[in-house]
This record gives C-alpha cells, sequence and structure tokens, in this order.
C-alpha cells in the first residue's frame, strides 16, 4: 500500500511540474459602420443580406448587389434593372452569414419565401441603439447645433 502511494505521489509531482502552455484567441467582427442605412437594425456584423422579395443578395463588404440573370450570378452596385424602383428600407432582409451566400439560394429562397412583403423590419436609419448613431453618417436627426442654431461657432481659443 505504501508503494502504491509513494508511486502515486511520484508520478502527481512529475504531472505537476510538466509546463503547461493555452492559447486563447479571440475573433471579434464588427462591421457597423460599412452597413447600409436600409439595413435591418441589430446587428454588429453582416456578410450579406438576402432579400427575398427580389430573390437578391446584398454582400456588405464590397456593397454589390448580387442577383440570377439568365443562369448567372451578376455583382452590381445596384439592383437588378427590373427592381431599379424596389424600396429597401421597406423590404425584409435576411442577415446570412456564410461565404459567398448566393451559392445556397434554392435553398434560402425556399426557407425565407414567407418573409415577401413583410414590412415589420426596423432599418438603421431608424434605430435607436447608440452604436449607429456615429456609423456611416447616420443621426438621429436630434443634435444640438451650436451658435444657437446659426451654423458652426468658431472657437479662438
Amino acid at each position: 500500500m505504501k508503494k502504491i502511494l509513494l508511486g502515486g505521489l511520484f508520478l502527481l509531482s512529475i504531472l505537476s511540474f510538466q509546463k503547461v502552455s493555452a492559447q486563447v484567441r479571440v475573433n471579434v467582427n464588427v462591421n457597423i459602420g460599412s452597413q447600409p442605412n436600409w439595413g435591418p437594425s441589430g446587428y454588429d456584423y453582416v456578410e450579406y443580406y438576402y432579400l427575398p422579395d427580389i430573390e437578391s443578395y446584398y454582400y456588405v463588404p464590397t456593397r454589390q448587389f448580387i442577383y440570377l440573370s439568365g443562369g448567372n450570378w451578376v455583382f452590381s452596385a445596384g439592383l437588378p434593372p427590373m427592381y431599379r424602383s424596389y424600396n429597401l428600407y421597406s423590404g425584409y432582409k435576411v442577415v446570412i452569414n456564410r461565404p459567398k451566400a448566393y451559392l445556397y439560394h434554392p435553398s434560402y429562397k425556399v426557407k425565407y419565401a414567407g418573409y415577401k412583403g413583410n414590412r415589420s423590419q426596423s432599418v438603421i436609419k431608424y434605430g435607436k441603439a447608440p452604436k449607429y448613431k456615429k456609423s456611416n453618417g447616420h443621426s438621429s436627426g436630434k443634435q444640438k447645433r451650436g451658435n444657437n442654431g446659426r451654423g458652426a461657432a468658431l472657437n479662438n481659443n
């Protein structure tokens, strides 16, 4: 019994002197400032928006719309020609954080078909959260003006 106890203590002492190394990786993605005013509020990071009404995508990092035309994906700074009059502020946007989300279009088309015509989503432009006040030129319209509302006041200090 004494040998087992001494052997256990010896093993424990060897293990306690082993160098322990730990790696901690923290990865935080935030792209509030690059999201468009018409994007849905409440998201710190967005890669793609899927627009069920027009079955198109918007890629936030490059600010491009992606849509099918003649069986090919088209990347454009503007909406597809047939949807140029579409109101991005009122249409529903689904946030998708998956690389090349448009490649999974058949799945998203079915999954989010129920959101077509949904106009209940709050957008960044009208968001009340402080994180949106300084991003992308967004404002609540309630900023105080210096010089009693007569434009910029010069400070000669």
